[in-house]
């Protein structure tokens, strides 16, 4: 058994081993990574490897936290969340809160070929989509019904709200501000878990050194209408810089957006720290404010070498994400202890 498993899953050491092109990708998403490698292989640009690598996860419905049909917010809605970034001329597209469109990191490039701007969000970025040629239609699925009653049916647990009346912990809206605040700290844990991801993260560095991020995903599950998280955010869901490196995190993007970690990482990789430590190192910055808080990010520099981090908490503690890379004969799991 063990030696049927290493082709398919790597424990990844401190210093990788470094060459060109890689695809590196949060999770397990196999058929994602297979996808832009593939691309990479054909002769397709690293953009085309990325667009075409997060959105086979947003086809797949990944873990149903990537693409429609899942995640459904309060209202019962599916809302996609995506990114791409042009490490060569600091370009970013994106789209949040996008409706009736499931192509989001598709959505997003347009935003790069076709316009001045950067973040396209909610209904105006749906109709952007359709000015663009990608059909208008229902991202809502019998799964996410699903989803969305039982919600309703466990007295709408759990949500997004706190200080409000009547109380959210034990009921469903809509809520108001109480006539007095009595604001009461909470050190909650992330709502989220390892079977309960929330993106599909990913960069691509080319032969020549050209460095490509994106995201995609439908955002926190009974997320309160009109929340964005990390993921379409440059610096924060992903960031690419060709003079440096990548990165890409996922999580809890309520919490990790307000380090920027993606960026962090990559300005880490800038002053020549390995791309593990770089990433633990980010890792720590926020456990310093949240210490429970669930997340992970992936590195990757100029040179092909690559690393992972994640914050351990009960029910995560080791973080899983794919590699391709010509030292290995296919795109390959890894696997890091969380710290």
């Amino acid at each position: 058994l063990a030696v049927a498993l290493l082709g398919v899953l790597q424990v990844a050491g401190a210093a990788s081993a470094a060459a060109l092109p890689v695809v590196i990708n949060t999770w397990a998403f196999r058929t994602a990574a297979e996808t832009a490698w593939r691309v990479l292989q054909l002769g397709g640009s690293e953009l085309d490897a990325v667009e075409k690598g997060c959105g086979q996860c947003e086809i797949d419905q990944c873990d149903g936290s990537v693409g429609y049909g899942g995640s459904p917010d309060e209202s019962g809605e599916t809302t996609l969340d995506a990114m791409i970034m042009d490490g060569n001329s600091m370009e970013v597209g994106a789209v949040a809160d996008l409706r009736h469109v499931k192509n989001a990191i598709g959505v997003a490039r347009k935003v790069i070929e076709y316009t001045k701007h950067t973040l396209l969000v909610g209904e105006s970025a749906s109709l952007f989509a359709v000015r663009m040629g990608f059909p208008y239609e229902d991202l809502t699925t019998q799964k996410s019904l699903s989803i969305y009653s039982q919600w309703l049916n466990h007295s709408c647990q759990p949500n997004y709200w706190k200080n409000v009346v009547p109380d959210s912990s034990k009921s469903c809206g809509p809520y108001k501000r109480p006539e007095k605040v009595a604001c009461k700290e909470e050190q909650t844990t992330s709502q989220r878990n390892v079977h309960n991801h929330d993106t599909i993260g990913m960069v691509v560095i080319g032969a020549s050194g050209t460095v490509v991020s994106g995201t995609s995903t439908n955002g926190a599950v009974h997320k309160i209408p009109g929340r964005v998280g990390d993921s379409p955010i440059a610096g924060a869901g992903s960031y690419a810089d060709s003079t440096a490196g990548g990165a890409a995190a996922t999580g809890d993007g309520d919490i990790m957006m307000r380090f920027l970690p993606s960026y962090q990482a990559v300005e880490y990789m800038r002053m020549g720290t390995d791309p593990t430590i770089a990433c633990q190192k980010v890792i720590s910055r926020i456990q310093k404010y949240a210490p429970k808080f669930f997340g992970a990010v992936i590195c990757a520099n100029t040179t092909g070498s690559y690393g992972a981090a994640c914050n351990k908490i009960p029910g995560f503690t080791q973080f899983h994400f794919m590699v391709s890379s010509p030292l290995l004969s296919q795109p390959t799991e890894q696997v890091v202890d969380c710290i």
